[in-house]
């Protein structure tokens, strides 16, 4: 499936042009590469698509597990910028179980640890202590 057939895939009933274009809007890189196929995007584009495909069903919250990974570091601050934006303009709450430190701190408002199935740690970003949540995260 080409990209915009990925985007449109999921949506029972019609597909307006203006959710569409917000997915666009949101990932412009999808415009891009709308005619593509989506097993020939990068690691970052299918991931970028694979949320704006979620995106196009409406959900009232959205679950990423390891949005991440794979991906290289400038993806990976467009896919940061990217939820911020549809947080902002949906109301949207975002669920990320994320290992990366550092896009946890620039994407989410709540930042949680959990360790063997335990909440072991919970603090709004503004109080978190990155090196404390990094420790945690140590392997």
């Amino acid at each position: 499936l080409s990209v915009y057939e990925n985007l449109i895939s999921g949506v029972a009933g019609s597909v307006s042009k203006e959710a569409v274009d917000e997915i666009y809007g949101l990932f412009p890189v999808l415009f891009e590469m709308r005619k593509r196929k989506g097993g020939n995007l990068s690691g970052g584009q299918q991931q970028q698509l694979a949320i704006g495909r979620a995106l196009m069903t409406n959900p009232s919250v959205l679950l990423l597990d390891e949005p991440t990974e794979g991906i290289q570091p400038s993806i990976i601050k467009d896919i940061s910028r990217s939820l911020r934006e549809i947080r902002d303009l949906r109301k949207l709450t975002i669920v990320v179980s994320e290992q990366v430190l550092s896009f946890v701190l620039d994407t989410c408002d709540n930042i949680m640890v959990i360790d063997k199935g335990h909440l072991v740690r919970e603090d709004r970003r503004a109080d978190v202590n990155a090196d404390q949540i990094k420790a945690m995260l140590a392997v």
